[in-house]
């Protein structure tokens, strides 16, 4: 069947839009078609035009125009598809932004999800009840509902019993008609025979078909005995009787060619909360999978697999495990073993039975079991960062190809052995394989420059010859990861003509107009698989290193304004590509819309290198790409480093204009900043609006010494200048004075230094990428306290969490410690204190930089400490930047609100559940007023409900 490209026309067009309420949902710029266009494999597939769904109603609406105006259509959820199932041409609409919500049943037993939600928030909903879902995919962060339904996923642990399609309970689909069926009602099978009477003719037909034919059964049931992702799920018909059930399970693993889950029921497994862990290192690969079946005959949960390249790589990097470093690799691989226990007497069982096997097979070195929760992390942030690793290591202008394969585990060293001559035979030499062994599923990467007709022959040679491989081992060509476009001509292969035959008649029946993802899992065209592979031009440092995998989105505050870190750098690649071409005119389309969606948009609050597995931090490449812009403006530049040389009066300045506009009419005040923003620059210009405070006191009050006259001198203390621009909330007495009361009450001093009022962290400077006015605040800071910390003896305070963060970037590569005062109190006053609780509930808002410094856990001890045994501390799960960054709030006041509305409709939920009065904090005095302008809640510091609970 040939699936021919269809663009899509102005008419086509019109029609779409006519279903969709909102045309803010409608994209059709060149930059978000070009966001949109990669998802994390080796193709780039542009859409025309992207619609940001808003229910599952209305994907029904568009899905019936797109089937009349003949209109290709990719559902789009998370994009983290290796093989090419989350991008196409024509029509794409993403069914994530709207599609998250999350609700838990049965007291964790079951969860109802929506397709937007990653595996990751929902398995933090369950993990009160002490459940999980089955699926365990290593991206579980950025991988979405809707892809692991779209994919069958598995993963880590789970094997064919606890994936996808074992465990998912019911759906709410839509089909291309626009007909939506419920699964989960008693009247389904009626429903869907009364709307679609031919699909339903059309699946018995094909059932009585498949299960006379004893050799499709035959077929079947070997390829369906392994992991398998290649092809519709045939054993559906072997596996459900009812129409409803099988359409239900052939959707599982259908990759959006079939039909749109709105919804979907999971039931849970209950999670083993003990682990021991280790890291085997076997002479060969031979060794390490000659050693599989009595591994798990012993009750192994996880056996991953990495061979010598794998392990030549991790001794490259930082924080692996001590097992891989040491020695010079030769031939050696390695097993990451894990098992699973309920109980303690349990898991020292297993243990001793477990080291007692590790001490009889042929190691390169000895390996024990260990219950070490830092050990296990660092093993498994070295197994599951290997691809993006290798992949971040490949030469600059290449790309990473991954593919997934399964064969039957006595296969697996031969298989393994066969697939490394073939790297070498076709120059894919730094070629990695790593996977699930336990399952004999391996990966393994390709890198190259996929372009000319030399680097895709020699490709295409390389893949019909891994074919006769997998399938000479009786495996299957795809274990986890999809058919997509990579696999899609080898459907045939795999099956053969009968049972091909069978799914290009399930394709036709709920597709006819074969509308829905054309190209993935059912393609004949010659050479389809080779069309549109990435090509990436050199760019810059964190453009070249991305692998385009996603996993920065879910965490990225603009992600549901303008663009994500990934959406970021696919652009930036973009403008390369068509720079090089010498296309001119795509260039400047994607240069103009960047300043504002790329730039202006990004809090450059690090967060993303939080998730991203290569390390890097899009803040920076933004950063530097604002330097490059104010580099050409030298005027404004210039008016910075004079602030910077000139803070002091700066400062008071911006408080005594927010004081003064605190008492005229805000309206006033408003359109005001409102036409200055037109005149000047709205990424220059604030807008006010009356949410924001009067302006805070100057910190002159504060040099000397602060806290008990007589107390020890325990460090120098930087009052935030934030907290002195922006007043304390309502009538709060504000951080700085509620530490300096806790200074007081534990009994302990700290120096400030005599020009307080002049000092920064240099956060205002580094954001905006004035590197002259950051240099200067970085030099007066560290005079001012090098003699005052003794030299580095004593730590530096400081009182609000992102001005930490900047003062760490300064002072600690000169020597000089630097703590938050939340840290400093959770491990020096907190245990010196009298503390009365004077509130029972406290909602609490981390922040990036309190992520980043690892401040999050002793601000939580604190709430504890607030609230009492009996009180509650609430922390939203859906909690994220706030995206003030500084100004930025009133810079891009939209940034803000659309980075806190989820955790904002989360907390509205949780009071109405509660129905009691809650109170709220943070520990940075700008996110405190993001958090306020979304809830309409008052966000304290902390420090302030701590003090107020030691005084009497």
């Amino acid at each position: 069947m040939t699936t021919p490209t269809r663009p899509l026309h102005r008419d086509s067009l019109d029609r779409i839009a006519a279903t969709v309420g909102d045309p803010s949902r409608i994209r059709t710029r060149l930059i978000d078609r070009v966001a949109y266009a990669s998802d994390a494999s080796h193709y780039f597939n542009t859409p025309d035009a992207v619609v940001i769904a808003q229910d599952a109603a209305e994907v029904g609406r568009l899905l019936r125009a797109a089937r009349d105006s003949n209109t290709p259509v990719t559902l789009r959820s998370g994009g983290t598809s290796l093989s090419g199932q989350a991008s196409g041409e024509g029509l794409m609409i993403d069914v994530r932004r709207n599609f998250r919500r999350i609700e838990v049943l049965d007291a964790g037993q079951r969860v109802r999800v929506q397709p937007g939600a990653t595996v990751r928030q929902v398995n933090i909903q369950l993990m009160p009840y002490g459940t999980k879902l089955g699926p365990d995919p290593a991206s579980e962060s950025a991988c979405t509902i809707g892809g692991v339904i779209a994919n069958n996923s598995s993963g880590m642990a789970c094997g064919t019993e606890l994936n996808t399609y074992r465990t998912l309970e019911s759906m709410v689909f839509v089909l291309p008609s626009g007909t939506v069926i419920d699964t989960s009602s008693p009247t389904a099978d009626q429903d869907l025979a009364h709307q679609e009477p031919e699909l339903v003719d059309t699946l018995l037909r094909l059932q009585r078909r498949v299960r006379d034919n004893q050799e499709s059964v035959a077929i079947i049931e070997r390829h369906f005995a392994l992991k398998n992702t290649m092809g519709y799920g045939l054993n559906s018909f072997l596996d459900f009787d009812t129409p409803v059930k099988l359409l239900e399970h052939l959707i599982i693993g259908s990759e959006g060619t079939l039909a749109f889950v709105a919804e979907a029921v999971f039931r849970t497994v209950p999670i083993s909360p003990l682990t021991a862990t280790t890291v085997a290192v076997f002479n060969n690969l031979d060794a390490a999978t000659t050693a599989l079946p009595s591994l798990v005959q012993s009750g192994a949960a996880t056996l991953e697999l990495m061979d010598s390249t794998s392990i030549r790589v991790g001794q490259a990097l930082g924080n692996v495990p001590q097992a891989i470093t040491g020695f010079e690799v030769d031939r050696q691989a390695a097993l990451l073993i894990e098992y699973y226990a309920d109980q303690e007497e349990e898991l020292r069982t297993t243990m001793k039975t477990g080291d007692a096997l590790l001490g009889d097979l042929p190691l390169f070195s000895s390996a024990q079991l260990s219950t070490d929760p830092a050990a296990r992390t660092q093993a498994w942030n070295f197994r599951k960062g290997l691809y993006a690793s290798v992949a971040e290591a490949r030469p600059a202008g290449t790309t990473a190809l991954l593919e997934d394969v399964v064969v039957p585990v006595e296969s697996l060293a031969p298989t393994c052995e066969s697939l490394q001559e073939l790297f070498q035979r076709y120059g894919y030499s730094d070629s990695v394989i790593f996977g699930h062994a336990k399952d004999g599923n391996i990966h393994f990467m390709l890198t190259d420059r996929f372009e000319g007709a030399e680097a895709l022959g020699r490709y295409d040679k390389f893949n019909d010859q891994m074919v006769d491989i997998i399938l000479g081992a009786h495996g299957n060509l795809k274990a986890e990861h999809g058919t997509g476009r990579a696999m899609a001509p080898y459907v045939r292969r795999q099956y053969g003509d009968e049972l091909y035959e069978v799914m290009v008649q399930l394709k036709s029946a709920c597709d006819p107009t074969w509308m829905l993802n054309p190209g993935v899992i059912l393609e004949e065209t010659p050479g389809a698989h080779m069309r549109n592979i990435k090509l990436i031009e050199p760019v810059d440092e964190e453009t070249n290193r991305c692998v385009e995998c996603g996993y920065c989105e879910p965490v990225c505050p603009s992600k549901n304004l303008t663009l994500t870190p990934r959406q970021r750098i696919v652009v930036r690649r973009a403008y390369a590509r068509a720079t090089e071409a010498g296309d001119l005119d795509t260039a400047k389309k994607l240069a103009q819309d960047y300043n504002y969606d790329g730039i202006d948009t990004c809090a450059v609050d690090g967060m993303c290198l939080t998730a991203c597995p290569v390390g890097i931090n899009t803040g920076d490449l933004i950063r530097r790409l604002r330097k490059e812009e104010h580099d050409s403006t030298p005027v404004l530049s210039a008016a910075w480093t004079a602030a910077a040389k000139n803070w002091g009066p700066a400062s008071r300045v911006g408080s005594v204009a927010l004081s003064s506009a605190h008492i005229l009419p805000s309206s006033l005040v408003s359109k005001v900043t409102d036409v200055a923003r037109k005149l000047v620059d709205q990424d220059t210009m604030p807008r006010y609006s009356r949410d924001l405070p009067a302006g805070g006191h100057n910190r002159r009050q504060f040099s000397g010494v602060v806290g008990a006259p007589l107390g020890r001198i325990m460090g120098v203390y930087l009052p935030a200048c934030v907290n002195s621009m922006f007043g304390a909330a309502g009538d709060g007495p504000g951080v700085t004075n509620s530490f300096i009361t806790l200074l007081e009450h534990a009994g302990v001093a700290l120096r400030v230094p005599d020009n307080i009022e002049w000092l920064c962290c240099a956060t205002p400077w580094s954001s905006k990428g004035f590197t002259r006015g950051r240099e200067a605040m970085a030099t007066r800071v560290h005079e001012a306290v090098r003699e005052l910390s003794n030299n580095g003896e004593l730590p530096i305070i400081s009182d609000a969490v992102s001005c930490t963060e900047g003062f760490h970037k300064i002072l600690e590569p000169l020597g000089l410690r630097v703590v938050d005062s939340v840290s400093f109190t959770a491990q020096h006053l907190l245990d010196k204190l009298q503390i009365t609780p004077k509130i029972s509930d406290v909602v609490i808002h981390p922040t990036c930089s309190s992520t980043h410094l690892g401040v999050t856990p002793d601000m939580e001890k604190i709430a504890w400490a607030v609230v009492g045994p009996d009180g509650h501390v609430f922390v939203p799960t859906t909690w994220g930047c706030c995206a003030f960054a500084g100004d930025r709030g009133m810079l891009h006041p939209e940034l803000t609100a659309s980075a806190t509305q989820a955790e904002a409709d989360e907390i509205k939920d949780l009071e109405r559940r509660l129905g009691k009065q809650l109170h709220y904090a943070s520990l940075n005095r700008t996110c405190e007023l993001g958090m306020s302008r979304a809830t309409g809640q008052e966000y304290h510091h902390i420090l302030e409900y701590l003090a107020e609970a030691c005084q009497a």
